[in-house]
């Protein structure tokens, strides 16, 4: 696997682009777009949130029913979501002159929106920016920087990877982009994301490589524990690699797969480090658990506790607020079999052994949770299955920017 430059146009027949539309925000791009030359295998996963957003309700649709999606069209400063059918009939009428503006099906059209929650779109600023969107896009990886820097609302940077592989003699690129600082807590995905492939494979397949490898990376991210209602991320795969459709699980899948997992986690740990207000990507990573799942609730335990995510920020090695973010994770446990580790890219040290504080030095440290990237390490001594979850440090700045979000 090459890593490469780019994103969302990094693979063949894709396009992309991000205008000015004036939707919320001035004097800054707030609509994107993303073009196949050729329909796509779609697949797609979305919130957990009971209370879903028109763009959601809609994509699911296209997902599940359209013989091939072809365009996205996104826009940031207003989430479309408790609009009711106006809402959805946005949606509808998106879709409509997005697929006029193209010459494709309307059912070929995906729309995501993100911003403030409650507000309808203006149809009419929408209808203006799809018509720009078109005219301006491209394929080169400036459009695509374009079309991330439009869809971001209180990011600070734009998220994006791309990397290459062999399958059947053919390069196949795998690309993606992604927004989300905050209201980030997954069950199903990310906040916005979409992943462009020039590969060939069935859309069935498409949909479980996608779904499985959700589990390990996006659903094991929070910033604040609070699941959006707009959560979107979709699979484009055009088939233009030229490679032999993939039709079953083979080493050709798993190489897809591969693939597939880093640009997620990639994009997941983007979104994790970017918290609002954050000054600190922090993971947490369980080893030597008894089963995979539980791996998973204890890591994420840990990442989502308001606590925890206060330590990091004040560079402070309270084991105790891991130890209680452990035992209400509700995998039941013997705390005397745990250790607990803390790591820099530059220095490892163990605060704590079966149970109980080490004497560590609190200088040492504070050195290593100054880092802006933190791990916790937690051997549980209890089998092999192993997961890691990521999120951020809480700073003042979280309130200050939730605080005012509207205006």
């Amino acid at each position: 696997m090459k890593i490469i430059e780019g994103g969302i146009t990094a693979a063949a027949g894709f396009e992309a682009a991000g205008v000015e539309a004036d939707i919320k925000y001035k004097n800054r791009k707030d609509m994107s777009l993303i073009y196949s030359r050729v329909p796509c295998r779609a697949a797609g996963v979305f919130t957990g949130n009971v209370v879903k957003a028109a763009p959601v309700l809609w994509d699911r649709e296209i997902v599940a029913h359209s013989p091939g999606a072809q365009a996205v069209v996104i826009n940031a400063g207003i989430a479309n979501a408790c609009t009711g059918k106006q809402g959805y009939e946005c949606c509808r009428q998106t879709a409509e002159k997005a697929a006029k503006e193209l010459g494709i099906s309307e059912d070929a059209v995906l729309v995501a929106s993100t911003g403030v929650i409650g507000w309808q779109l203006p149809l009419e600023k929408i209808a203006a920016g799809v018509e720009m969107l078109v005219r301006e896009k491209a394929d080169t990886l400036e459009a695509g920087q374009a079309a991330v820097e439009a869809m971001m609302t209180t990011d600070t940077v734009p998220k994006q990877a791309a990397v290459q592989i062999e399958i059947g003699g053919k390069t196949v690129t795998v690309g993606g982009m992604c927004k989300g600082s905050g209201m980030i807590h997954p069950n199903m995905c990310t906040m916005l994301g979409f992943i462009t492939t020039d590969l060939a494979i069935s859309k069935e397949l498409l949909q479980e490589a996608l779904r499985e490898d959700v589990a390990d990376t996006f659903n094991m991210i929070s910033v604040d524990g609070d699941t959006s209602t707009n959560d979107t991320l979709v699979v484009l795969a055009n088939g233009l690699a030229g490679n032999p459709e993939i039709t079953e699980k083979n080493a050709d899948y798993d190489r897809f797969r591969e693939a597939l997992h880093y640009i997620d986690e990639t994009l997941a740990k983007k979104m994790a480090g970017d918290g609002e207000g954050a000054t600190a990507l922090f993971e947490t990573r369980v080893i030597h658990a008894a089963t995979k799942q539980e791996a998973r609730q204890l890591s994420k335990s840990v990442v989502c506790s308001s606590l925890t995510k206060a330590m990091i920020y004040g560079h402070d090695a309270n084991v105790g607020r891991i130890m209680c973010a452990l035992g209400y994770s509700g995998v039941d446990f013997d705390p005397e079999q745990v250790d607990i580790f803390c790591e820099s890219s530059e220095d490892r040290m163990q605060i704590c052994k079966d149970g109980m504080l080490t004497d560590y030095s609190e200088e040492e440290a504070t050195k290593i949770l100054s880092a802006p990237e933190v791990r916790v390490i937690v051997d549980m001594h209890r089998g092999e299955a192993q997961a890691a979850a990521w999120g951020c440090d809480l700073t003042y700045d979280y309130v200050k920017i939730n605080a005012d979000y509207r205006s």
